[in-house]
């Protein structure tokens, strides 16, 4: 059995980010890069399943050839091996769900396990859009998956709690941050990473266009918070609450 496992190398969790003068991105000149923290959980979970029957992991990522660090980080972690497809351009959810529907369509694996969405941008658009795209059955937002060999049970959270899907292989699952606690390379398995295949290709290799169709205008940071108000009494803060509106 195999499972497919897309990463995305973004800005560090950690680092604050700056926005650039002219407003047209973030800046990321000598910033520390990443691995998306839930696409971490993705790898994590995909080889937790190596206990339940999966034979092979291969890592994927798309976008420029920095991306081979967040994949040699993948297989310390316990990928096989890994493809990156290199665009220096950004490449957007729609995009990437294209490559991926191509690169399944050649792997054929029987499991794939995404972040739910990427903490640059936030779309979360990608799983369900390359869900959409091979017309298979979707789990977003996982917290629990128990793999069997024709099926995967999926609990997910939902707004009021959670619930439980069984799909029939194969299937995209999207993954959510209470799945589980992804591990640290060990440094025999960042030498043993190394060596490990990982093959580079080009959106033109699975004739796929990625060209932007949308246009960012402008990027601003958001506003600073105001300072805050004390009141003297529960009748002066009711009169302030109505005067804002928020109270009648």
């Amino acid at each position: 059995m195999k499972v497919l496992v897309p990463v995305k190398r973004v800005l560090d969790y950690n680092v604050k980010p700056r926005v650039k003068a002219d407003g047209t991105g973030v800046d990321l000149a000598n910033v520390k890069m990443s691995m998306n923290p839930f696409d971490e959980i993705a790898v994590e979970e995909a080889i937790r399943l190596k206990d339940k029957g999966v034979t092979e992991i291969v890592a994927v990522s798309i976008g420029e050839a920095k991306s081979q660090e967040t994949l040699r980080t993948a297989l310390a972690m316990g990928a096989d091996r890994a493809i990156l497809v290199v665009s220096d351009d950004k490449v957007e959810p729609l995009g990437v769900a294209k490559l991926l529907k191509a690169i399944v369509e050649a792997e054929k694996p029987d499991l794939v396990i995404l972040g739910k969405q990427a903490i640059d941008d936030d779309n979360n658009q990608t799983g369900q859009m390359l869900a959409g795209l091979l017309g298979v059955g979707q789990a977003t937002f996982a917290s629990k998956v128990e793999l069997a060999s024709d099926s995967v049970t999926v609990t997910r959270e939902v707004d009021g709690g959670s619930e439980t899907e069984k799909l029939t292989l194969p299937a995209i699952i999207t993954t959510d941050l209470r799945l589980n606690e992804p591990r640290y390379a060990s440094l025999p398995n960042i030498m043993k990473a190394k060596s490990k295949p990982l093959d580079q290709k080009t959106p033109a290799d699975y004739g796929v266009d990625v060209t932007p169709r949308l246009t960012t205008l402008k990027v601003v940071e958001p506003p600073k918070r105001t300072a805050g108000v004390k009141v003297a009494d529960v009748d002066e803060l009711v009169a302030k609450l109505k005067a804002m509106g928020v109270a009648k």
